[in-house]
């Protein structure tokens, strides 16, 4: 009798415990039966169900983490580059998870598809440059929110999409490298080129101008040297009006200045105006 109690007891023991089951907050959960969902649970608590006819499945709601393995795609040069990228993602909808992916490993499988598509489709528009630099931001918005209206309908929502790391297939970065250095070399003989075009219309422009402006100097020096010449004229006039004996004297004085020196002998007639200009007291 003894050892019938106690088998009772126990039989209620494992039934109770597998009536019951528990919420975290962390989780939420979905009871099957038989195979089929019957209630989704999203409070923390303690819950009842038919013991070995129902069942309950488990599903985070904290982020969680996708990170894909690197992969090939083609941009808009036509070259072929490695992206290496990861997405933060949620279960917003236990029950259409449960019902389109399954699981975790189902929901990474179609996050694979998903954001690997609008990578494609997203990265074909630009070239390498702005891939790494400008446009970064915008291709990485615009993935998410493409990617997130398609997760939409496995019941998750993907907070954002990010590249790790853009790197050229090993079989192509030498050439590409090349091609690289080739363009850049290009472009520095086009900036050579124009360079030395600016410098000779600024040496021809420069030359120009010099010579505007020497004439421009040469011609008002004359016009001065002119304006000099007629006033020394007007005042030499006006000194020979005043004493013209003097200005004679003047005169001759400066000629003979300009045709002697200490070393020259000349013979002057007693008729010469020198010699009546010595001789006079």
């Amino acid at each position: 009798m003894k050892k019938i109690i106690i088998s009772i007891l126990v039989v209620i023991v494992i039934v109770s415990s597998t009536s019951l089951f528990q919420v975290s907050e962390i989780e939420n959960a979905v009871v099957i039966r038989l195979g089929k969902p019957q209630r989704v649970v999203t409070e923390p608590g303690l819950y009842a169900k038919i013991p070995f006819i129902d069942n309950v499945r488990y599903f985070e709601k904290r982020l969680l983490n996708y990170d894909a393995a690197p992969k090939g795609i083609i941009i808009k040069e036509k070259k072929s580059i490695v992206i290496d990228n990861y997405a933060r993602w949620r279960i917003t909808d236990p029950l259409l998870f449960l019902q389109s992916v399954q699981n975790i490993a189902g929901a990474q499988a179609r996050l694979d598809d998903i954001v690997y598509s609008e990578l494609r489709r997203e990265m074909g528009k630009y070239t390498l440059s702005e891939i790494i630099s400008s446009k970064r931001d915008v291709i990485m918005k615009n993935v998410t929110e493409e990617s997130r209206k398609k997760a939409k309908s496995s019941g998750i929502e993907i907070i954002d999409v990010r590249i790790k790391r853009v790197e050229l297939p090993k079989e192509n970065e030498e050439n590409i490298y090349k091609r690289m250095e080739a363009e850049r070399n290009q472009q520095a003989k086009k900036y050579r080129a124009e360079g030395r075009e600016k410098s000779l219309e600024i040496t021809s422009q420069a030359d120009q101008e010099k010579t505007i402006i020497l004439a421009e100097a040469y011609r008002k020096s004359e016009e001065l040297k002119g304006e000099g010449d007629a006033k020394a004229l007007e005042i030499y006039a006006n000194a020979y009006n005043r004493d013209p004996e003097f200005y004679k004297f003047m005169k001759t004085l400066e000629a003979y200045e300009i045709i002697m020196d200490n070393k020259t002998k000349i013979v002057l007639s007693t008729d010469s105006e020198l010699w009546k200009m010595l001789q006079t007291k």
